[in-house]
């Protein structure tokens, strides 16, 4: 007997699996393209990603002749930790929920919405990097615009010498407050609003999970992507569909013991700054009342 065209056989549910991760990995690449982040290194799960700040004192360099030099100390003490770990989700969809819904809607509609999950998740995640750094660079200003010019001064001052244009994280409650009515264009990538080449940076991401009332700059070079690599026996043991780089793994598997349908997915990576102090946190300060 011939099989109904409509049938979803093992190949639908691997292509289904090819699309979750391309998806992610699309969205995540042009992230981190926008962001200017060169440096990703694929690390083992459980490893300890160490940040550090640097701190020196220049002797005098006014030496007379024959004189013995004196020493410039320069100290580079740890920061912080944090461990490489995965986070797992899983989502199952019941036979009923099939039957009753359709393939389409009961399976795919759901992936979409565990898809746009697990990218806040994992943004979340990243961002912690910067709300938590101890050690960083502050400035302030009165105002949004006067914030802004101060964390690019000290951004100037701490980065002088390298070449290179910042990039700023601020919630999108402060952004659009300053802008009111005045057009801006913005741009989409890995869920996140971004603007490019926007008052001095070379893009401004534009994220809840950067706490209202701040700006956070830093310079491209200064930020790290560690992931642990899914391909390879990790894969071959739970069937993963990876992405190219096997930051992401995705599994789709029938339950039958449940007659239900499962979506597995799972990462583990961590965005850090290479120099806490690299950081510019800038103040926005209200004006005084009158």
């Amino acid at each position: 007997m011939a099989v109904d065209a409509n049938t979803i056989k093992t190949t639908d549910l691997v292509a289904q699996s090819i699309d979750f991760t391309e998806q992610f990995s699309q969205g995540l690449s042009t992230l981190l393209n926008v962001l200017g982040v060169t440096r990703k290194q694929a690390l083992s799960q459980g490893s300890v990603i160490k940040f550090y700040k640097t701190e020196g004192t220049l002797a005098s360099g006014d030496v007379a002749e024959g004189e013995i030099i004196p020493l410039s100390k320069v100290t580079r003490k740890e920061a912080g930790t944090q461990e490489l770990k995965f986070n797992k989700w899983r989502k199952v969809t019941t036979a009923e929920a099939i039957q009753k819904g359709g393939f389409n809607q009961a399976v795919q509609t759901t992936d979409q919405k565990l898809l746009r999950l697990v990218q806040d998740q994992v943004k979340s995640n990243w961002f912690n990097f910067l709300t938590t750094a101890t050690g960083t660079t502050t400035a302030n200003g009165v105002g949004f615009q006067a914030a802004v010019a101060n964390a690019i001064g000290q951004f100037n001052v701490v980065w002088e010498g390298y070449g290179v244009q910042p990039v700023a994280f601020i919630n999108p409650l402060d952004v659009y407050a300053y802008l009111a009515q005045a057009p801006v264009s913005t741009q989409t990538a890995f869920g996140l609003n971004y603007i490019e080449n926007f008052m001095g940076f070379s893009a401004v991401i534009l994220s809840a999970s950067v706490p209202a009332g701040k700006i956070y700059v830093t310079a491209p070079d200064n930020i790290n992507l560690a992931y642990a690599d899914l391909h390879g026996d990790l894969s071959g043991a739970f069937n993963f569909t990876t992405d190219q780089t096997g930051l992401i793994g995705v599994a789709h598997n029938e339950l039958l013991n449940a007659m239900s349908y499962e979506t597995v997915v799972t990462t583990a990576s961590v965005l850090y700054p290479e120099i806490s102090a690299g950081i510019i946190v800038s103040e926005i300060k209200a004006a005084a009342s009158k």
